[in-house]
C-alpha cells in the first residue's frame, strides 16, 4: 500500500532532478505570494464596503483601470532597466511596505475603519482599493513572468503542477487563519475596536508574507545553475542575441508602449488577452452578486470579512486537489491545445447550473469558477507565456494582467449595474445572453491558441520576436 501511494505522488508531483530545486524555490515563492494576495484581496472588498460603501464597488473598477495605465508604463520602462529576479524584489518589497502603512492608518479614528460613516468622499478607502487592484499586475503577475522566463514549455506541464499546489496550500493556509481570527469573540473589546485590529493584524499578515519573497528569490538566484534559468531555448538565443548585438537603441517612451504594441499587432498574445478577458467578465457578474448577499448577512466589517474568507478557503482547498489530482494527467493526456477547451465548458456547464436557480446556487458556482481558474486554467494560461519573447512575458503580460482584467470587471460591473433594476425574468433573458456569449467566443479563442502553440512548438519559433533565430532541437 505504501509503495503505491510513493509510486501515486511521484507520477503527480514528478520534476526533473535537475530542476528541482529550482522548482521547489519557485513553489515556495508561490506559497507566500498567494499567502499574501489572498488576504489582501479579500479584504478589499470589505474595507472598501465599510469606508467607502458597497454600492460603489463598480465605479472603483472603472476608476482602477484608469489609475493603472500610468503605473503599468512605470512597470514597462522598470523591464528595461531591471533584471528579471529584480523586478521582483522591487515589488514585492514595494507592497509590503505600502501594505504596513495602510495596516496602520486603518486603525485611525477618522481616515480608517474606526469612522463608521460610509461616504465616497473617504479618499482613503478609494487608495485602499486601487493599492490592492494593482496587486494582480505588480506581484502575482511579475512572478509568473520571471516563473515563465525560466521554464521551458516542456517543463511547465510538470512543474506548474507543483508551484500550484503550492500556492493553493499558501492560499488555505492564509484564509484558515484569517477565518479564524475574524471567528474569534472578543471579551475585552467592542465591537468596532475588533474590526479595526483584526484588519490591521490581516494586513500586516500579507506584508510579512510578500517582504519574504525576495529572500526565496535570492536563495533560487544563487543556488540554481544558470542553466536551469534559460526557459525556452530558442527565446533565450534571440534574448542573448538582442544583448550581445544590439540594435539602435530604444527610446523611453517607445519601450513603455512595447508592451501594448505587442499586445495589439500579435494574435496570439490577443489571445491570451482574450481568454483572460472572458473568464473575468463572467466572475465580476458573480462576485458582485456575492458582495451583496454578504453584505446583507453581517452585521458588521469583521463578519462580512469571514463570510468571504469561508468561502475562498473552501476554493483553494478544491482548487488543490484538482490542481494535484487532475491538471497534470490531463494535460499530458490531451496536449495544451484541448485542455484549454475544457475550462470553457466546465464554466458553461456550472453557468447553466446558477441560470436554474440563482440563489441557491451562486456560492456553488462562484467556488466552482474560481477553483477551476486557479487550478487548471491559470497554469495553463500562464505555459502559453513560454514560447514568447522577454516584452511579451513581462511587458505584455503586465497590460493583460492589469489593463485588461480591469476592463473585463468593468465591463462585468456595468452589465451589473444595467441589469439590477430588471425583473427576474428580465434578469434571467440578460443573464442567458452574456453567458451564452461569452462562452461561445471562449471555446473559439481556446481552440485557435492551442493550435497556435502547438504549430510554434513544433517549428521551435518564439512568438513576439520579428526575426527569427534558428536553434538545433535536442
Amino acid at each position: 500500500m505504501t509503495s503505491r501511494l510513493k509510486a501515486i505522488f511521484r507520477y503527480f508531483l514528478d520534476v526533473n532532478r535537475e530542476e528541482r530545486l529550482k522548482v521547489l524555490f519557485l513553489t515556495l515563492t508561490f506559497f507566500f505570494v498567494i499567502g499574501g494576495y489572498t488576504v489582501a484581496k479579500e479584504l478589499k472588498d470589505s474595507i472598501f464596503g465599510a469606508i467607502v460603501g458597497v454600492d460603489y464597488q463598480p465605479k472603483a473598477k472603472m476608476i482602477s483601470m484608469l489609475v493603472l495605465i500610468p503605473a503599468i508604463f512605470f512597470y514597462s520602462r522598470l523591464v528595461d532597466l531591471l533584471r528579471r529576479h529584480q523586478l521582483l524584489y522591487f515589488y514585492s518589497i514595494l507592497y509590503s511596505i505600502l501594505g504596513l502603512f495602510f495596516a496602520y492608518f486603518i486603525g485611525h479614528p477618522t481616515i480608517g475603519l474606526a469612522n463608521t460613516d460610509s461616504s465616497p468622499y473617504r479618499l482613503f478607502g478609494w487608495l485602499f482599493y486601487f493599492f490592492i487592484e494593482g496587486y494582480t499586475p505588480f506581484v502575482v503577475s511579475v512572478f509568473w513572468a520571471f516563473a515563465n522566463s525560466i521554464t521551458s514549455p516542456e517543463a511547465a506541464k510538470n512543474n506548474y503542477t507543483l508551484m500550484v499546489s503550492g500556492s493553493k496550500l499558501g492560499g488555505m493556509l492564509s484564509t484558515l487563519f484569517a477565518w479564524w481570527l475574524l471567528s474569534l469573540k472578543s471579551l475585552n473589546r467592542t465591537p468596532l475596536e475588533t474590526d479595526v485590529l483584526n484588519h490591521q493584524i490581516l494586513i500586516a499578515y500579507s506584508s510579512i508574507c510578500l517582504i519574504l519573497v525576495p529572500f526565496i528569490i535570492g536563495l533560487l538566484i544563487k543556488f540554481v545553475p544558470r542553466k536551469s534559468l534559460h526557459g525556452y531555448e530558442a527565446a533565450y538565443q534571440i534574448e542573448k542575441e538582442k544583448h550581445e548585438h544590439p540594435e539602435k537603441k530604444e527610446s523611453a517612451i517607445s519601450s513603455m508602449f512595447a508592451g501594448f504594441i505587442l499586445l495589439v499587432k500579435t494574435p496570439y498574445v490577443l489571445g491570451i488577452f482574450a481568454i483572460g478577458v472572458f473568464y473575468e467578465l463572467i466572475y465580476a457578474v458573480f462576485n458582485f452578486e456575492r458582495l451583496i448577499m454578504g453584505k446583507q448577512l453581517a452585521t458588521t466589517t469583521t463578519e462580512y470579512s469571514a463570510f468571504l474568507f469561508e468561502q475562498v478557503f473552501w476554493t483553494h482547498l478544491i482548487g488543490f486537489f484538482i490542481v494535484l489530482l487532475g491538471v497534470r494527467p490531463i494535460i499530458n493526456f490531451l496536449g495544451e491545445r484541448r485542455s484549454l477547451l475544457i475550462v470553457p465548458i466546465i464554466v458553461g456547464l456550472g453557468l447553466l447550473m446558477f441560470m436554474t436557480s440563482p440563489t441557491g446556487a451562486i456560492l456553488y458556482v462562484f467556488i466552482l469558477i474560481r477553483s477551476l481558474n486557479y487550478a487548471f486554467t491559470q497554469p495553463l494560461r500562464e505555459s502559453l507565456y513560454t514560447i514568447t519573447v522577454k516584452d511579451v512575458q513581462f511587458k505584455s503580460k503586465s497590460w493583460i494582467d492589469g489593463f485588461g482584467t480591469k476592463f473585463s470587471k468593468t465591463c462585468g460591473s456595468t452589465f451589473n449595474d444595467l441589469t439590477k433594476g430588471l425583473t427576474y425574468s428580465g434578469h434571467i433573458v440578460a443573464n442567458s445572453i452574456l453567458f451564452t456569449g461569452t462562452i461561445i467566443f471562449w471555446l473559439v479563442t481556446a481552440f485557435l491558441l492551442g493550435k497556435r502553440f502547438d504549430k510554434a512548438i513544433a517549428n521551435n519559433e518564439v512568438i513576439g520576436e520579428s526575426h527569427k533565430v534558428h536553434v538545433e532541437k535536442n
